[in-house]
């Protein structure tokens, strides 16, 4: 075999990555036929099956597995080259970083805000999704960084590292005063909550069963801001982190209780190779305690 097609390669590593050829023609922007003629020319240049189809699946034969380990390795090296390249494009450094909905987003703005002097020549590009969808984003090298509220499954990948950033003690907050203490004031009134899906939705309805407290949950939000919106408008009880009580308070809410036993965590999870951008070095190295106390001078 004199040379390689490296367009077939990359379409049958794109097939491989994304489990079907529909999923990697809408990747590729590509119609599914597309894909198909050229993994048929691939297979012939290479006289061999490099799928093999399992019920509706379609999974690499041996001569696939074999192929895919090697195009894994170029095609890593080849995105870890152009993030290189990007981020130093035009003497201005891309910043591309991927915020959980989950997270309370006033203090993952100060956060990013940390890396960023007024005279940087940093330009950075913010995108919001589930921590699913960004994990899938940083793995595909379409991100710098992820802030998460958990490292969750970053800690499955040998390429993916982590850190914790810093926690906050969260607090319930309600449009006015309940009858009970804290925390059984909790059952007074509907609860708007983190979603399940998310690490503080979890923590706290563990918490409630540990408390053996009967609450009604009249909504859960992927969106913090959102939830926050329902309960200024005397919805229910909200929780937040603790940090941000004095902005909650001044929109009229009263303050019902803080815990310790739930908390709302910092994360950044980031690829190994970018270690060295200048922006995930600044927020390996910084000290965030005072920020996560409730003061600014980490902003």
């Amino acid at each position: 075999m004199s040379h390689l097609n490296y367009n077939h390669l990359y379409y049958f590593w794109m097939v491989n990555k994304k489990g079907s050829v529909t999923k990697a023609a809408e990747t590729l922007c590509l119609t599914p036929q597309t894909i198909t003629g050229q993994i048929r020319a691939f297979e012939d240049r290479l006289n061999g099956a490099v799928f093999k189809r399992n019920g509706r699946k379609l999974e690499p034969t041996e001569l696939g597995e074999l192929i895919f380990r090697y195009a894994d390795k170029m095609f890593a090296l080849s995105y870890e080259m152009l993030d290189v390249l990007n981020y130093r494009k035009d003497d201005r450094v891309l910043f591309e970083v991927g915020v959980a909905d989950a997270l309370s987003k006033a203090l993952a703005g100060k956060v990013l805000m940390s890396v960023m002097a007024p005279d940087s020549n940093m330009h950075i590009a913010c995108y919001e999704a589930t921590h699913e969808d960004l994990m899938a984003r940083l793995r595909e090298h379409k991100l710098d960084v992820i802030l998460s509220d958990c490292a969750g499954d970053s800690l499955k990948y040998t390429e993916i590292l982590s850190k914790k950033l810093g926690e906050s003690e969260v607090a319930f907050f309600h449009l006015g005063p309940l009858q009970q203490p804290f925390p059984a004031c909790l059952s007074e009134a509907p609860l708007l909550i983190p979603s399940k899906k998310s690490s503080l939705g979890q923590q706290l309805y563990r918490w409630f069963a540990e408390l053996d407290l009967t609450v009604s949950i009249a909504g859960e939000f992927d969106d913090a801001a959102m939830m926050r919106e329902f309960g200024f408008a005397g919805r229910g009880i909200i929780v937040a982190p603790a940090v941000y009580a004095d902005g909650i308070l001044g929109r009229g809410m009263t303050l019902l209780g803080t815990t310790a036993d739930v908390l709302e965590e910092y994360h950044l999870i980031f690829a190994e190779r970018m270690i060295q951008h200048p922006a995930v070095k600044m927020l390996l190295s910084s000290d965030f305690e005072s920020l996560f106390l409730g003061h600014d001078s980490a902003a």
